[in-house]
C-alpha cells in the first residue's frame, strides 16, 4: 500500500523526486504520512480535497480487503 500512495503522488506532482512516505503500523491501522514539495501541495490535495478524498477512498478499499485500516496524512 505504501508504494500505491507513492506512485498515486509521484503521478499527480511537478517534483516527483520529492515525494516521501512515511508508514506508521499500528495493530489494525496504518497511518502513511506523504511530504511533497511545497509547491505541489495543492496538486496532491485538489480542488476542495477531492484529489485527496479519492486517494484515501482508494486506500480504504483497499483496507477493507485487507480487513485494516489505512489513513492517509498529508504533511506540509
Amino acid at each position: 500500500m505504501k508504494t500505491l500512495v507513492e506512485q498515486m503522488a509521484k503521478a499527480l506532482v511537478d517534483a516527483p523526486e520529492d515525494v516521501s512516505v512515511n508508514e506508521i503500523e499500528g495493530e489494525r491501522t496504518t497511518v502513511f504520512e506523504l511530504q511533497v514539495a511545497k509547491s505541489d501541495i495543492g496538486k496532491v490535495i485538489g480542488k476542495q480535497g477531492n484529489t485527496a478524498r479519492a486517494m484515501r477512498t482508494i486506500l480504504s478499499a483497499g483496507g477493507t480487503k485487507l480487513g485494516k485500516r489505512f489513513v492517509l496524512e498529508i504533511l506540509e
